[in-house]
């Protein structure tokens, strides 16, 4: 019953609902926008053979598509059966934006779950108006999806760190398994999270073995796309054939020197001299991965240089031209794109603080995501897409901060100043505002550092 009321939570309703209205209005926004030349074409077409019940092919030619995973397009399917373009890319946006809400209250009701209520409404009043959540919803693309899962994961993960339940581990194994099929680098996170949750067990003295359970559903929910991809492909393919070509556009000329530094290049991919658009997929993923392993290996010694620009450009720390044209390119507004970059630098020192104020158990399952989104920068390219799946949890550091220190200090400050007559804090025989000195840091004791 508690937990029931807690989920009734007003405040916590109000907030989603003011979410709710921004990404309308986005989403109002892009009313009568045709969809640009990138991904978003790619799983929009791809959810339209679906709702005509043609499975997974590619959209130009004759072969069969995997360049992405197929949970987006899946999603999007029961509302793109119709052939009119525009009401079917408007509906197929409106499941973004219905994600992205969703994920307003998650990050609202994980925040409650492993920081207290006050840190839950702050990270959903945040999720609720950071421009790098919003900004995907509304979008054809499988961003607003794989953080939503992202954070599901998160809070099963903290459940059956807890218990061992049987429940919370099935439950932890459906959000990493639908996850990895929206985006495939949380495979990573899908190793990781599970051992965090076994080493946390374990060091309870519970049966920590168990946590193979939540392995064994995620390798069930991603078995039926694996096997289908290994039946009906020339080369293996897992989860997808876009492997060759991500790579292949992170490793040129273009990528090692000037502006897109650290970056990705579609030239890089489509100027390749055996490029071709009807090639079998699976073979041009493994002619493109050997052009790029070859050329990585040819330039090792600039390795070290491109790394860190890829990780400059996911930290919004190096090329952020060349980021807001790419954010722009995928049909995000130039305004919104640099209040996103911003935000970011706020919320990442915020969040930096904030995880010096919990224990450890809470820092380091919320900085998993954040390994798993630099390893894949480190491996691919930087940029804000390859962020995204540690985006909530820098949500969730920068709201413990604001609840625990920021919130406290304010209030503790305004009470000193409005119980002194001269509307000053009383000022200690040494001249220091002791009385607010005192009342400012009282709150530290209550930290939830000593919670956790």
């Amino acid at each position: 019953m508690d937990l029931l009321r807690r989920t009734k939570d007003p405040v916590l309703w109000g907030v989603v609902a003011a979410g709710a209205l921004v990404r309308a209005v986005y989403w109002l926004t892009k009313w009568n926008t045709n969809l640009k030349l990138n991904d978003s074409m790619y799983y929009s077409g791809q959810a339209y053979q679906l709702g005509q019940g043609r499975w997974f092919r590619e959209l130009f030619v004759d072969q069969p598509g995997a360049e992405h995973g197929p949970l987006t397009s899946l999603l999007m399917a029961p509302v793109s059966w119709m052939d009119d373009q525009d009401v079917r890319v408007r509906l197929q946006r409106l499941v973004t934006v219905v994600t992205g809400i969703a994920l307003v209250w998650v990050i609202g009701r994980l925040g409650t779950r492993v920081a207290g209520r006050r840190a839950g409404l702050m990270a959903a009043g945040v999720a609720a108006v950071y421009p790098n959540l919003w900004m995907n919803d509304g979008l054809v693309m499988s961003e607003s999806i794989s953080m939503l899962l992202v954070a599901l994961a998160l809070w099963a993960a903290w459940n059956a760190a807890d218990s061992g339940s049987t429940r919370d581990l099935v439950l932890l194994g459906v959000a990493l398994g639908l996850g990895t099929l929206a985006r495939s680098e949380v495979a990573l996170m899908a190793v990781l999270l599970v051992l965090w949750v076994g080493l946390v067990l374990r060091r309870h003295g519970k049966a920590w073995r168990r946590v193979a359970l939540a392995w064994a559903v995620c390798g069930a929910v991603l078995a039926p796309w694996v096997g289908f991809n290994l039946a009906r492909f020339e080369e293996p393919v897992l989860l997808t054939t876009n492997d060759g070509t991500t790579l292949l556009g992170a490793n040129c000329p273009e990528t090692y020197s000037g502006e897109e530094l650290g970056g990705w290049f579609v030239f890089c991919v489509v100027k390749e001299p055996e490029y071709r658009m009807e090639e079998e997929p699976s073979v041009r993923s493994v002619r493109q991965r050997d052009i790029a392993l070859h050329f990585m290996w040819a330039h090792k010694r600039e390795l070290p240089k491109v790394i860190l620009a890829r990780v400059g450009r996911t930290l919004d720390l190096y090329g952020l031209d060349s980021l807001v044209h790419q954010d722009v390119g995928e049909d995000r507004p130039r305004w919104a794109s640099w209040a996103g970059i911003g935000m970011f630098w706020c919320l990442a020192v915020m969040a930096v603080f904030g995880a010096r104020r919990v224990g450890r158990r809470l820092r380091s399952v919320l900085l998993i995501p954040v390994a798993v989104s630099l390893a894949t920068t480190v491996l691919f390219y930087g940029g804000h897409r390859i962020r995204s799946t540690a985006e909530p949890s820098v949500v969730l550091l920068a709201a413990v901060l604001c609840a625990e220190v920021l919130v406290p200090r304010a209030a503790a400050w305004r009470q000193a100043r409005s119980a002194s007559p001269s509307g000053l804090p009383p000022a200690s025989p040494s001249g220091s505002p002791s009385g607010a000195r005192s009342a400012i840091t009282a709150p530290a004791s209550t930290s939830i550092t000593k919670a956790w």
